[in-house]
């Protein structure tokens, strides 16, 4: 019943019928997909929504002196482990990034036996708490060209505690 010719037919109708499939597919794909051009022209009917264009997205500036105010040295220790991979608390002992014992007031090229990048003397002589805020913000964007790598803390409040512990560390 079933010998070589009724298996090779049978699997020859499977392979067509996948066949007929795929290029069924690649037709409609052509059809519906690159014939219109979609996006390159206006739409034909815009809804007017009323206030649609006022309503843009208000982003609440925070001022980091209110924050720093609250900040929690115990909170910020748990965030030091970020910092830690690249940065020693013992004064004078470097990693890949400076030692940060006493960073806060300090100015920016403090340790003599260090090479610090030229981006960050440019833009700070002293590491204020705003001037940290900012850095460890976004450390690209406020001294384009540092060597820091990191990419940055998001929350106010964490950069905040940070610093609050830093601060703490030195009398």
């Amino acid at each position: 019943m079933f010998d070589t010719m009724t298996l090779t037919k049978t699997l020859g109708a499977l392979c067509g019928t996948l066949l007929v499939y795929l290029l069924g597919a690649w037709v409609a794909e052509t059809i519906y997909h690159s014939g219109g051009g979609h996006g390159d022209h206006s739409q034909a009917y815009v809804i007017e929504v009323e206030g649609a264009e006022t309503a843009e997205e208000v982003v609440e500036e925070v001022d980091f002196a209110v924050v720093m105010a609250s900040a929690s040295a115990s909170d910020g220790e748990t965030l030091w482990r970020n910092c830690r991979s690249c940065h020693a608390l013992e004064a004078g002992v470097h990693g890949t990034g400076p030692a940060l014992y006493g960073v806060v007031n300090r100015p920016v090229a403090f340790y003599g036996d260090y090479n610090y990048s030229g981006a960050l003397i440019a833009v700070a002589e002293v590491w204020t708490p705003e001037n940290l805020n900012d850095f460890l913000e976004n450390p690209r964007s406020y001294a384009p060209g540092t060597a820091m790598g990191y990419n940055g803390m998001r929350k106010v409040e964490d950069r905040a505690n940070l610093i609050a512990y830093l601060d703490s560390l030195d009398d």
